[in-house]
């Protein structure tokens, strides 16, 4: 079977990671436990009249797209695949906000046509003209993975060359009300001093639209390999050693095989002991990344996590920000990223340098 590679990175976050190298100018947020994206030129990309019709994670999903494409060197697609959790949910609130206003009366559809969760993909499609494979999935916190996995086996059994694959969700007011009296997300008056010393329930969440282009062969932008994925729904903190280990084994390799580890950590004390569980244990002699307290966490913040990961094989350097502990490497070839949402969908990815 043919290899796998990440040829190309667009990334819109609560960071500006659309026009830097690598987290150059870093804001960490400690007085908001709601991260929003920044935001591009978003003219330079759509047209302006177009735009003013889009939701943010629309426009975000396009413009990551865009990016990511001008970097693979790329125009012409095989298939285009994203993965959501919440998918276009300002519109959603739109719609069902105008449903009680106007008393079912009266209701113009766009809300509704453009709240689809495959709104995202069809708006790429529609501007790239292209008529291929287009999927959508939603998956819960392994959206993202599902569908990295689809593009992966498409790539390896040579049915597509070039996709276009991308994590997407953003942030709305009434949703993420709902979230913080369920204690999913923190609340108003628990300051986000520091992901690792919160005690308290509920995570910092954030929004963003991270895509890439991944294609069976190697090129000169290539960042990485994408050697193996693995997700599992759920697991106790006593099982991930071995889960771990196991996926590891199935891959040739061992722990001391690893060179960093990238860890989902979030602030939430109920779900980060499974990162405490190999982070002190399995981990402890091996480079630990954290980034969640950049990117806020939502079901598709692994995207930000795998573009760490391509960023670090490329460059072969980790900045300070998101270093967790001190050992440093002279030299990385295999990034493991283990990420979590809520206690379930535990996900594996493995990469590698080229």
């Amino acid at each position: 079977m043919k290899k796998v590679y990440i040829n190309g990175l667009g990334n819109i976050s609560c960071q500006k990671t659309f026009d830097s190298v690598f987290l150059e100018e870093v804001v960490v947020e400690t007085d908001e436990n709601v991260l929003t994206a920044k935001e591009p030129v978003y003219k330079d990309y759509i047209l302006p009249g177009a735009s003013r019709r889009m939701a943010k994670g629309v426009k975000n999903g396009i413009v990551a797209s865009a990016i990511a494409m001008k970097e693979a060197n790329v125009s012409t697609l095989d298939a285009i695949i994203t993965g959501t959790g919440l998918g276009c949910i300002e519109d959603s609130e739109k719609f069902l906000k105008s449903i009680i206003d106007n008393k079912e009366e009266f209701l113009t559809p766009t809300s509704f046509i453009q709240s689809t969760h495959n709104t995202v993909g069809g708006q790429i499609a529609l501007g790239l003209q292209c008529k291929a494979y287009n999927f959508t999935y939603v998956n819960g916190g392994i959206s993202f993975e599902s569908a990295l996995l689809d593009a992966k086996m498409q790539l390896e059994t040579e049915e597509s060359e070039t996709i276009l694959v991308g994590g997407i969700d953003e942030s709305a007011d009434f949703t993420t009300n709902f979230f913080k009296i369920a204690k999913v997300i923190k609340s108003d008056n628990e300051k986000n001093s520091s992901i690792l010393d919160q005690k308290t329930k509920g995570h910092i969440a954030g929004e963003g639209a991270t895509f890439f282009i991944l294609e069976n062969k190697k090129t000169a932008n290539t960042y990485a390999e994408i050697a193996s994925i693995s997700f599992v729904n759920r697991l106790d903190p006593n099982q991930i050693e071995s889960q771990i280990e196991s996926f590891l084994a199935e891959n040739l390799l061992a722990v001391k095989d690893i060179d960093a580890v990238i860890l989902g950590i979030n602030g939430d004390v109920d779900f980060d002991k499974y990162y405490e569980a190999i982070s002190n244990n399995l981990f402890k002699n091996t480079a630990q990344i954290y980034y969640k307290h950049l990117s806020g966490d939502y079901h598709t913040a692994s995207s930000f996590g795998v573009w760490v990961g391509s960023k670090i094989l490329k460059l072969q350097e980790i900045p300070e920000i998101i270093r967790l502990n001190s050992v440093v490497k002279s030299n990385y070839k295999n990034v493991l990223i283990y990420n979590q949402y809520l206690g379930k969908d535990h996900s594996f990815l493995l990469l590698k340098q080229c």
